[in-house]
């Protein structure tokens, strides 16, 4: 079973409220993450202890760049953006990388199980 694993600082409230219903990932994720695949949702440091919050079911995976990404994804991403240029900045915080607008992104649909 897959992981989507987001850091705790950065989503736990929005997770735990379903809020967030889309991760945007560097690069082209279609090999890692399929969809009617069931992964867990977790927080926590990479390499480090993690705590699942449910589990949940891959919807749809896209890639494109960043400047074509919609406002209705952007704002599933983090209910605060409203822009790319913030996604960017996100994404370069996270990575730890140059990224631009012309940056390869999957943008992965999920929705929650209710257990």
């Amino acid at each position: 079973m897959y992981a989507l694993n987001f850091y705790s600082d950065i989503y736990l409230d929005v997770l735990k409220n379903h809020r967030k219903t889309v991760t945007i990932r560097l690069g082209d994720k279609t090999d890692k993450y399929r969809t009617g695949e069931i992964v867990w949702v977790t927080v926590g440091q990479r390499f480090g202890r993690r705590q699942k919050l449910f589990a949940a079911i891959i919807d749809r995976v896209d890639v494109k760049p960043i400047r074509e990404l919609s406002p209705r994804e952007i704002q599933r991403e983090n209910p605060s953006f409203h822009t790319a240029e913030e996604v960017v900045t996100l994404l370069c915080r996270i990575y730890g990388q140059p990224i631009t607008l012309d940056s390869l992104v999957s943008v992965i649909h999920f929705s929650p199980i209710d257990e």
